[in-house]
């Protein structure tokens, strides 16, 4: 194994990059998310400070106990764990920069989530008591969150989730997974009415009410990653930028990767790479995961009378109820941050258009912010699942290799759970992990299992199309 000194780790510092942002790169195109590649102009990469020390690419073959592909969140989570909880110091390896990918380029919402299902879809697809088990997951999930970044100056903002009705039809369904939190989850949802939302709390003039939920909290996603790259280095964690795994093969029990610095052997691998999984990287993950778009804005600062005109009071993370959901809340510096859905292609990613939908969301929800300034403005791939649940899951019991994906958008908090949870596989502990999310793979995009259909996997663009006009009629229109 490569060994380099304090002093020759300290001279390094993070790696350069070597080659441009590429901001029509597409994961279903592309064989690997490239290598050496900058970040995303995100404003959390341009207000997060000087990316941490890392420890080089791989410069020659090297043996490891134990490698994780993907330095995001989830990634260096699960070395953290490794490091704490079961004594063993993970290698990471990245393509590009640091946290290149999801982690840095999310709208830095923590939710008591994990996938894209609400509490009452839990119920019709697993039953009762999985479902109730899958609360309590979350909410040991926003523990380990929190524990996690107690110590990460990630620019903190607690106090909840406001969940807001787009429309009046929707009033209805909201009050009734309220009452459902309530009642059966013993989780302390509230029902807000329109007036109150747009007096109290925000003026977004969409607005029908809102519910509340207790669990919720902003973060700067840029000192988040890299606190978490600190952190993770200090447990003895070794973190190779520019190492793309452009080969994976097994032979015997060993893992061998393949970078262009070098082959990395491993006794066991854990996959993190979330919506920039490449469709080679492991035969368990082809077809497995529908990455799609998501754009965020950040306007100019507010001024404090702008603020007041739009009656925005709080800095909670907010959603609304659309299926193309927008995200969106007041940053700590008074900027107004947004997103929502983009692009079906990375070739068509960099279009003015897709920013300018946003441009306009954000005059119909505030319209006394009509013609702000905005000054960051970015785009993102997301890892969904065909089934819009996450899975932390050994894919095949004969081999040592593991993966954490398709959060669906909701990855912020459980991924520091997740990166727990795959933690505990590679530590030979996933027997004690039952719930469904961790109990069965990735589905393929039709569902049914005995097609197993990998012919299908080509049309999921064309289909994607023609769900998001059906989405759009709706939110908006039916």
């Amino acid at each position: 194994m490569e060994t380099v000194s304090v002093e020759e780790v300290k001279a390094r510092g993070s790696t350069a990059p070597s080659r441009p942002y590429d901001p029509a790169y597409d994961p279903l195109k592309s064989a690997t998310p490239g290598q050496g590649r900058d970040y995303a102009p995100t404003y959390w990469i341009d207000t997060a400070g000087e990316p941490p020390e890392d420890d080089g690419p791989v410069s020659g073959d090297m043996d490891a106990d134990v490698v994780i592909i993907g330095s995001g969140f989830t990634g260096l989570s699960a070395a953290i764990f490794l490091a704490r909880e079961h004594g063993i110091k993970a290698t990471v390896l990245e393509a590009n920069r640091a946290s290149w990918g999801c982690s840095t380029r999310n709208g830095g919402q923590a939710q008591c989530a994990s996938g894209r299902l609400k509490r009452s879809q839990w119920i019709q697809r697993y039953g009762l008591d999985a479902a109730l088990k899958l609360h309590e997951e979350c909410l040991a999930g926003m523990a380990t969150f929190k524990g996690l970044i107690a110590d990460i100056d990630c620019d903190p903002q607690p106090g909840g989730h406001l969940y807001v009705a787009h429309r009046d039809k929707v009033m209805p369904s909201l009050e009734k997974e309220a009452r459902l939190l309530r009642d059966t989850f013993d989780y302390d949802a509230r029902i807000l009415d329109a007036e109150t939302v747009k007096r109290d709390w925000m003026g977004d003039q969409e607005a029908a009410g809102a519910m509340h939920e207790p669990e919720g909290i902003g973060i700067h996603a840029g000192k988040l990653a890299f606190g978490y790259h600190r952190k993770a280095r200090e447990l003895g964690v070794k973190i190779h930028p520019s190492s793309p795994v452009m080969g994976f093969e097994t032979r015997g029990g060993v893992h061998y990767l393949q970078t262009p610095g070098g082959v990395v052997k491993a006794r066991a691998v854990g996959i993190a790479t979330g919506g920039y999984t490449s469709q080679s990287l492991h035969p368990s993950l082809k077809n497995r995961l529908l990455p799609i778009l998501s754009n965020s804005i950040v306007t100019r600062r507010l001024t404090d009378d702008e603020i007041a005109s739009c009656n925005l009071w709080t800095h909670q993370v907010i959603t609304d109820t659309r299926i193309l959901r927008h995200y969106y809340r007041l940053l700590p510096d008074k900027r107004l941050q947004i997103g929502s859905r983009s692009a079906i292609t990375g070739r068509e990613a960099p279009q003015k258009k897709y920013e300018d939908r946003l441009i306009h969301d954000v005059h119909r929800k505030f319209p006394t912010l009509q013609g702000i300034q905005i000054d960051y403005s970015w785009w993102g791939w997301v890892d969904v699942s065909h089934d819009m649940m996450p899975r932390i899951h050994q894919p095949d019991s004969r081999e040592t290799v593991y993966y954490a994906l398709g959060y669906g958008g909701n990855g912020v908090m459980y991924s520091a759970q997740a990166g727990r949870r795959l933690a505990q596989w590679i530590a030979g502990q996933g027997q004690e992990l039952d719930l469904p999310i961790f109990t069965s793979r990735l589905p393929y995009p039709n569902v049914r299992e005995m097609v197993e259909s990998r012919a299908f996997a080509p049309f999921r663009r064309l289909g994607q199309r023609m769900l998001y006009r059906w989405y759009h009629l709706k939110d908006e229109v039916l």
